[in-house]
């Protein structure tokens, strides 16, 4: 919130209209997308065109840093005498004097994920030590001045409001409509296509791409889903367990030894020894029976 006209400001585009006013429907609809005041159309032309909406609604939509104080107390001014209902929309952002033109509203409504700002005002002055007393002054009275139009909407003293204010503090939707600045946080809606003229308000050539319709499609990995296995159907039920007493002790089976895995070994043929069986009675001494059958074969 500021209150000279000349101070400078950077610009982010060519001069535009930071408004729009549509009188063709019922709600009508009005639209203020920019800073309010210093580039383009003046306040007073956006005034003009407020007082002539014949429509007995209006669908304000904010989004907006802010502007000039004198500006936005007007045009909050006209908005609350009007005979309309007036539902405002805080689309992205309500900053500085944009929060004291929301309050205007019969209803005031948060978008998902937008944002609400208050502070005090500031201007610039030049001049000896009794102009810069004077300006302090001035800021003083119209920061209470917007002080108490939070009072009136949200409750609580200006006294309140006022440190709140010197503390800039910045609301999440959430937090707008706890501390009683806004009544609701809306859920999202599509709306037809805006404006070229109004969506295309920021200058977007300082980024590699100037918007999304400049800028190659993102890469996207297609998720190929996996397919989850058939079940196996038993082809053959297992045949019941016989139980057997606990009082009764099984008899010892004997096991025959398995072969696990191993191939029978296969009998080969074994040639002779001539050698082996000369030399048998060496190794194996020969029985008595054997003996005696020696001597009966020598004697005969």
């Amino acid at each position: 919130m500021r209150l000279d006209r000349q101070q400078l400001r950077a610009k982010v585009g060519p001069e535009r209209q930071w408004y729009r006013i549509t009188n063709l429907a019922d709600p009508a609809e009005v639209v203020i997308y920019d800073e309010i005041g210093y580039w383009g159309t003046s306040a007073e032309t956006f005034l003009e065109e407020l007082r002539s909406i014949t429509a007995s609604e209006i669908s304000l939509r904010i989004n907006s840093p802010g502007g000039e104080i004198f500006d936005g107390i007007a045009i909050h001014n006209v908005l609350r005498s009007h005979t309309a209902t007036v539902t405002v929309y805080v689309d992205s952002l309500a900053a500085s004097i944009a929060s004291v033109i929301a309050m205007a509203g019969d209803r005031i409504i948060m978008q998902p994920h937008s944002q609400m700002m208050i502070h005090d005002g500031s201007g610039f002055c030049y001049g000896q030590a009794g102009d810069m007393r004077e300006m302090a002054d001035l800021l003083d009275r119209q920061s209470d001045n917007i002080a108490g139009v939070y009072a009136e909407r949200a409750g609580g003293t200006v006294a309140e409001w006022r440190a709140r204010m010197q503390a800039e503090t910045w609301y999440t939707a959430d937090e707008a409509v706890a501390a009683g600045l806004a009544d609701e946080v809306a859920r999202p809606v599509r709306q037809p296509d805006q404006d070229p003229a109004m969506a295309a308000s920021w200058d977007l050539s300082v980024f590699r791409f100037a918007g999304r319709s400049a800028a190659p499609a993102p890469a996207v990995s297609e998720v190929v889903p996996v397919a989850d296995p058939e079940p196996v159907e038993p082809t053959q039920e297992p045949e019941p367990v016989a139980q057997v007493p606990a009082d009764v002790t099984p008899e010892p089976t004997e096991v025959p030894a398995l072969n696990l895995g191993q191939a029978e070994p296969v009998a080969q043929a074994v040639e002779p020894d001539e050698w082996a069986a000369l030399a048998a009675h060496l190794i194996h001494p020969p029985s008595a029976a054997d003996v005696w059958e020696s001597l009966r074969e020598a004697l005969l």
